[in-house]
């Protein structure tokens, strides 16, 4: 006899929990197909919690707090799921068949969820929460009903079916983990690889319920299941090909109108807008009718034509001034701005630039706005482009040099992305300026660009107290910057416009940094052996982003400021997201 509530919800009652499964296959086969579906949904489920952790990255920055948050709630959700899941043991079929449909849409569109909240809305904090707790509910719901269900197949000890479900998990958790970097985002993306992600999850939960367990349901709810995972896979469709225009629509809400050129290098998404009139990239001082170029790396603003021209002069000169420049190292500057400046020299020889991203090279070479802007830098024959990462640059050079040689550069620039970035922190690290030391000549200067001086005092002073704790004096200076209209990550960014610059040509986004007096301050670093002199060089070119009276002022404004006694920043002990 069915019970009131077991023929409302369509399912059997609660003796199906301790009852054999009639299934289509032998019990052996059966167990086989159980496990295999176990092995799926657990690689399904990973790649939920990467495309999460992996999404929150791009859109707030700061991995760590981002892995944090995800896997904590998910976790701790997942214990909730398999508590709720206890009132579902004795109909696990339909349990499990629904805990699947549900899955599979909210894993699948949680990607596109994210990003709509972060492009239309300006936040997805309260978004990534919210998905990270629904998934780990029903992630954690599924293992109880699994158990039921492979007892109900062939019933075994209790230690055995756990090991065998285990076993199962974990091995499909290593493939979902390897499938997410190497085959889903590369192929597919974030959007699209979460829809056919939570596709595949829907056709196993659909198919071991409909067909192997279809003995366990009544007629209404097997036609039940089957209306509901069909809507499932038909939303999940409709997703795939709405991906496109959806993630052109939620560009637009973010940089505007003007966005041109978007792409995945592998490395990093990358969003160039403007500069396409052959006026407008090149800086303030140029006329043009169009936008200026902007270049967004991440999400984060690497490049504004308005005001690079100051920030790039600002970190090239003082570090050719007060000795020889013939060699230098630019670590990162793929974009060929830095390279720019230093090619205003005449007695420079040879440039060597080690940048991680080929895709951003690429673009600098053969972009229009971007080469006009660098100056088809990166094409002069004085200039070798290497495609690595700097740290493993400098440590593979460093170990092949014989001890006592001279060190073959005369400037090293280090145009990195902001130490306030997870993946950065390495490359501000005390491992990583003692490499940079032994590539410097005796008379060599070292450059850094060290984040807002006075936003993010404790990070920058931490840059510097890092740089000299492997024995390089230093020189810490700032210069006035403009506030970028865009939340992505603290690169580059130095704070509100000043009161009588022009108004900011795009528009702020949904995450515009709000104005403070404070942070409208590029800061750098200028590093030697010996306490390096502080100025222009006398064959310094005629610069329009720059004086000697604003470098000096920027000094001195840099000194009044300093916090004394912070700790140098390790791999082992990274100092700056304290």
């Amino acid at each position: 006899m069915i019970e009131p509530e077991s023929a409302f919800t369509g399912a059997l009652g609660p003796s199906e929990a301790m009852t054999p499964a009639q299934l289509p296959v032998p019990a052996g086969l059966g167990r086989l197909l159980v496990l295999a579906v176990v092995f799926v949904c657990a690689a399904c489920g990973l790649v939920y919690e990467l495309e999460l952790v992996a999404l929150a990255t791009y859109l707030v920055g700061d991995s760590v707090t981002q892995a944090s948050v995800v896997l904590s709630v998910m976790v701790f959700a997942m214990g909730v799921g398999a508590l709720l899941a206890k009132r579902l043991r004795c109909r696990a079929a339909v349990g499990f068949g629904a805990v699947e449909a549900g899955l599979a849409l909210v894993g699948g569109s949680s990607a596109m969820a994210l990003y709509a909240c972060f492009a239309w809305f300006g936040q997805s904090r309260s978004a990534l929460v919210g998905f990270s707790l629904a998934i780990g509910i029903l992630i954690g719901a599924e293992v109880p009903l699994l158990m039921t269900l492979i007892q109900r197949v062939r019933r075994q000890d209790a230690g055995g079916a756990v090991a065998d479900l285990f076993a199962a998990d974990y091995v499909g958790a290593l493939v979902g983990g390897l499938a997410f970097p190497f085959l889903l985002l590369p192929h597919f993306g974030q959007l699209t690889g979460a829809l056919v992600t939570g596709a595949v999850n829907a056709v196993a939960g659909g198919a071991l319920v409909l067909w192997l367990f279809r003995g366990d349901l009544t007629a209404r709810a097997r036609w039940a299941l089957l209306g509901v995972n069909t809507l499932v896979l038909a939303l999940l469709a409709a997703g795939m090909m709405l991906a496109t225009p959806f993630e052109r629509a939620a560009r637009h809400a973010v940089y505007g109108s003007a966005a041109r050129v978007a792409v995945q290098t592998g490395i990093q998404e990358v969003v160039m807008t403007g500069g396409t009139d052959p006026g407008a990239g090149a800086g303030r001082e140029r006329k043009g009718s169009g936008r200026p170029l902007a270049l967004y790396l991440d999400g984060r603003l690497r490049v504004s034509a308005d005001t690079e021209f100051r920030y790039h002069q600002a970190l090239v000169h003082p570090a050719m001034a007060g000795g020889p420049h013939a060699r230098v190292l630019v670590l990162g500057g793929g974009d060929g701005l830095a390279v720019r400046e230093i090619l205003r020299y005449r007695s420079v020889r040879s440039v060597t630039v080690v940048e991680l991203d080929p895709g951003v090279v690429e673009l600098a070479r053969t972009d229009p706005g971007l080469s006009r802007l660098n100056r088809h830098s990166l094409s002069d024959p004085r200039v070798r482009v290497v495609t690595a990462d700097a740290f493993d640059w400098l440590r593979e050079k460093g170990a092949s040099r014989p001890g006592g040689g001279q060190a073959p550069y005369d400037v090293i620039v280090s145009d990195l992305p902001d130490p306030g970035i997870t993946a950065s922190t390495k490359l501000y690290s005390q491992e990583f300026y003692g490499l940079a030391a032994r590539m410097l000549a005796d008379d060599g200067r070292l450059v850094v660009h060290a984040g807002p001086p006075v936003a993010r005092a404790q990070s920058y002073w931490t840059v510097e107290a890092t740089i000299r704790s492997v024995g390089l004096a230093t020189v810490p200076y700032r210069l006035p910057g403009r506030l970028t209209a865009f939340s992505g990550g603290p690169d580059r960014w130095a704070g509100p416009t000043p009161p009588d610059a022009d108004p900011p040509d795009a528009a702020p986004g949904p995450g515009a940094v709000p104005a403070t007096d404070g942070g409208r301050y590029w800061g750098f670093v200028l590093a030697a052996r010996h306490r390096p002199w502080f100025g222009l060089a006398p064959d310094a070119p005629v610069l329009t982003g720059v004086t000697r009276e604003a470098l000096q002022d920027g000094r001195r404004g840099a000194a009044r400021d300093r916090i004394p006694g912070l700790p140098a920043s390790t791999l082992m002990h990274p100092r700056y997201l304290d």
